[in-house]
């Protein structure tokens, strides 16, 4: 790759990441929902039609945003990984960097927790829809990664073999007490519930129920 085109791909992802950073930014102000391309153009100090070269409308945009979320957790993952010895140890860690993240950023969760309610065509999908499915993998990796060691240094019983069902298990689990803690507040609080007990709770449940 000679000096030009590298420069010109570096200044692609660059502009692009300053869109999803301005989508990230008007979404917090107004929500996903009110949110518009004209609202993410303003912030960007884009025009519209460039922003739509990068992104092929709203809904792509949200996948971009979804994209930065799965890398955001990635990363926590491989450092919640990183620091437990034990492979329960390892997916209990990640099961609260998913709550952290979803408490720090909630305009990105919400994108996430958008975007996995689609199942696009990975045949006709667009760049952006790609690289979240991309990195859904990764993260689904990252997790069976965690859940094989715990299996085999005996913190996990089971066997190898269900370590990506009990992966996908998880982690429809964890998001789904994820959404009901940011979406029905009011409605824990009236049965005396607070977000952060059904959180340990989960947590909880999830690592008496792995445990060898």
């Amino acid at each position: 790759m000679n000096y030009i085109v590298e420069r010109r791909l570096e200044e692609k992802e660059r502009r692009r990441a300053e869109i999803v950073d301005a989508a990230e930014a008007a979404g917090r102000d107004v929500g996903l929902d009110a949110l518009t391309m004209d609202d993410v153009a303003r912030r960007a100090r884009l025009s519209r039609a460039l922003l739509y070269v990068y992104f092929q409308d709203r809904s792509d945009l949200m996948f971009g945003l979804a994209e930065r979320a799965m890398t955001m957790l990635h990363a926590r993952f491989v450092e919640a990984a990183e620091r437990h010895k034990t492979g329960l140890e390892q997916v209990s860690a990640m099961g609260r960097a998913y709550v952290a993240f979803s408490q720090e950023f909630p305009t990105l969760f919400d994108a996430l927790a958008r975007c996995e309610l689609e199942s696009p065509d990975p045949a006709e999908c667009s760049p952006s829809e790609q690289a979240c499915l991309t990195g859904g993998d990764r993260l689904q990796r990252q997790l069976v990664t965690s859940i094989e060691a715990g299996i085999r240094d005996g913190s996990i019983r089971g066997d190898i073999s269900s370590a990506m069902l009990m992966s996908v298990t998880l982690w429809g689990f964890m998001h789904g007490i994820i959404q009901l803690t940011t979406t029905k507040t009011h409605a824990l609080s009236h049965h005396g519930v607070s977000a952060k007990a059904l959180i340990d709770h989960a947590i909880s449940m999830i690592t008496r129920d792995l445990k060898a």
